[in-house]
């Protein structure tokens, strides 16, 4: 029997990356997924027709868009009645060296802090009573190890990810029995840094006592673990970086 069946998991950015494979491997186990996408609607229709098992559906979800929050609510409301797990995975950022501040304005500063923390949160909050519903309502936030090293692509980056963490506290403590949970790895092997090679990711990884970049798939496995393995756990993060932080 799959660990997830019956359950039924929302997952943001979720047309490719991290988010992608979540999808699959949550599907894997028996859940049903609704693909969240902001602008990948092709991406989401092809990955919908890989996934297994049923009930799948695609969404989207404007994360600087509360209409569409409320109306993705009020829709599995409609259909469903609950959900189990919603993936907050959707994010933005922009390479910028820390020393740059001329670059980064604080129009940009708003718009990273906005991707990557008031989009979990608003998404977060139509949704809470649809997980409220559910005997296993988890969040998992996708953090970054950026939240607690100071390191990251740009200064707004490792401030939002840091703000995403505490928030996912004080909403562990607010909400329980709903579990809340960030799930932190180092650099992923993802096209979410644009200009990161994987040369650089290579050489990073190899720094690490393990050695090995961070593939999208570990992180999924990860929110997997969350929810099929870490049930007492709620309010703290997962750290998968491989040794980074050592």
């Amino acid at each position: 029997m799959n660990a997830l069946n019956n359950q039924v998991a929302v997952i943001t950015g979720a047309s490719s990356g991290i988010g992608a494979a979540c999808a699959k491997a949550l599907a894997a186990q028996g859940a049903s997924i609704v693909l969240g996408y902001h602008s990948g609607h092709a991406r989401a229709q092809a990955l919908l027709e890989q996934l297994p098992g049923h009930g799948h559906r695609i969404a989207a979800i404007n994360l600087q868009n509360a209409g569409t929050h409320e109306a993705l609510a009020q829709l599995l409301t409609n259909e469903i009645g609950h959900i189990d797990l919603l993936v907050n995975s959707a994010g933005f950022t922009q390479r910028i060296a820390h020393t740059d501040t001329a670059t980064l304005e604080p129009a940009l500063f708003d718009q990273i802090l906005s991707a990557n923390v008031t989009g979990p949160y608003a998404i977060t909050r139509a949704l809470l009573p649809l997980l409220q519903r559910s005997a296993n309502g988890l969040v998992v936030n996708i953090s970054s190890v950026s939240a607690f090293t100071g390191s990251g692509s740009n200064i707004a980056y490792c401030a939002a990810k840091a703000a995403l963490d505490t928030m996912t506290q004080s909403l562990a403590r607010a909400f329980g029995p709903v579990r809340f949970l960030s799930v932190s790895p180092a650099s992923v092997d993802t096209e979410f840094v644009a200009g990161r090679s994987r040369e650089e990711l290579q050489s990073k990884a190899a720094k690490t006592p393990l050695g090995r970049i961070v593939s999208p798939e570990d992180v999924a496995d990860a929110v997997l673990a969350c929810a099929t393995h870490l049930r007492t756990a709620t309010g703290t993060r997962i750290v998968i970086d491989g040794g980074h932080v050592l």
